[in-house]
């Protein structure tokens, strides 16, 4: 059990005080359950870590986590900065009413079309990601004659222990400026000499789903020695590190990851050991978790369908969802755990695969889920799915994408409607070419 989790005299579980079958009753499955108060309380361990030390600090919720108008609303309420990485997720905050000034710009590839909305909205950081960006940016702040703080994202040159899909602070990454590359002293020359971006720090992220700091801690070590190299040849000090987000959450039994306020205190220890030893300012220390703070928050019930056995092998148990609403398994071979929602007092002692209903083979959900007798019509809650479940939901199959529910304190709020079959035509058009014409075009 997680956060708010429970199971009710009636053997339901419940989450944020709220019987999950009446959720699914109410709202429908698939369906998306956020725990509000767990969302709540690992903000406050957070920053509750920060305030042990004596220095300026800001934590940013990297929103490709799950983003919403609410879920925007939410991290505003909680005090929070916000990270987003397209000109979609900008608007979505700006339609949330928040503050641009406290919103963070990042993505390695921004259109001039999105720096543009962003300095527009009078958005409060941009992160430059490269040369291109860095060009593009200095144009538009000087036709504008418009100012803009800047950090500078690099990649320091450690390669996290996860999935090498989300590692991204190694030397071979998309993403920021190499370290080891001269175009990163160019681009700090550049900044110096411009009237209208102020570099304000440096920015860097070395991956996802990270169970230790060392990781953390090395990449620091590396940048205060670059840091202390462009500090003699340029003058440069940065003002404020950000250094990323990454924290894992324990998916399964077999994670084990080291609490939030542990990354914190040892990130700016690391930061201000690291300062003193170059008797400099400790700079202020930014933060992005994104799946950290929603991820085990979030919980999709599903209901049960159709049932195989595959004497010998396996009993597949199928669902009314899948990789349509969790592209995760599919994508990164992730795992979860499930329980029967609706029989949560009575004992697991099955073991089936939950499998999608998209047709593909690969739409497994969990392999080897232990769970009681299980019968169509029942109740599955797939824990853990409140990071990147919503964000990468897609309507493959034309499958409709899940409503978003937010539950505390015995209360539910549907956040996110559920997208109707008239919302798959929404923007299809008639064929109106004639057949006879094909090929013609030259």
């Amino acid at each position: 059990m997680r956060g708010t989790q429970s199971i009710n005299h009636l053997g339901h579980l419940t989450i944020g005080g709220v019987d999950t079958t009446w959720l699914a009753q109410s709202f429908g499955t698939p369906l998306y359950v956020y725990d509000v108060a767990l969302m709540k309380q690992n903000v406050n361990l957070m920053k509750q870590a920060f305030e042990e030390f004596p220095v300026q600090w800001q934590i940013a919720y990297a929103s490709k986590a799950f983003s919403s108008v609410a879920m925007y609303q939410l991290v505003d309420q909680l005090g929070l900065a916000l990270d987003v990485v397209s000109g979609g997720e900008l608007y979505t905050a700006i339609q949330a009413g928040l503050d641009p000034k406290h919103i963070h710009f990042h993505g390695n590839n921004k259109s001039e079309q999105e720096l543009s909305f962003a300095l527009d909205q009078g958005i409060g950081t941009i992160i430059v990601d490269n040369d291109f960006e860095l060009d593009m940016l200095s144009e538009l702040t000087v036709a504008r004659q418009q100012s803009v703080d800047v950090l500078f994202r690099i990649t320091p040159g450690v390669e996290a222990h996860t999935h090498e899909y989300i590692t991204t602070g190694q030397e071979d990454s998309k993403f920021g400026f190499n370290v080891n590359d001269q175009t990163i002293e160019n681009a700090v020359r550049l900044a110096q000499s411009h009237s209208l971006m102020n570099l304000k720090g440096l920015h860097w992220h070395i991956g996802s789903q990270i169970f230790e700091s060392m990781g953390f801690v090395t990449a620091i070590k590396n940048m205060f020695g670059h840091i202390k190299a462009w500090r003699d040849r340029l003058g440069f000090t940065p003002e404020i590190l950000n250094v990323g987000g990454g924290f894992g959450i324990q998916y399964t039994k077999e994670d084990d990851p080291i609490p939030l306020d542990t990354h914190i205190r040892e990130i700016v220890q690391q930061i201000q050991q690291a300062s003193e030893q170059l008797k400099m300012p400790v700079p202020e220390v930014w933060v992005e978790p994104g799946r950290a703070l929603v991820g085990e928050a979030g919980t999709t019930l599903y209901t049960a369908g159709a049932k195989k056995h595959v004497p010998g092998i396996r009993t597949y148990l199928s669902v009314d969802g899948g990789m349509t609403d969790n592209l995760r398994p599919a994508l990164y071979q992730s795992k979860y755990e499930a329980m029967n929602a609706s029989k949560a007092d009575i004992k697991a002692d099955q073991t089936v695969s939950l499998a999608g209903k998209c047709c593909e083979s690969g739409d497994m959900l969990i392999w080897d889920a232990c769970l009681p007798e299980t019968l169509p019509g029942d109740l599955i809650a797939v824990f853990c799915t409140g990071a990147y479940g919503y964000s990468m939901a897609n309507n493959y199959n034309r499958l409709p994408r899940p409503a978003v529910v937010f539950v505390e304190n015995g209360d539910a709020q549907l956040v996110v409607r559920r997208e109707t079959y008239a919302d798959l035509v929404r923007h299809d058009l008639d064929y109106t070419l004639s057949l006879s014409g094909v090929g013609n075009k030259s």
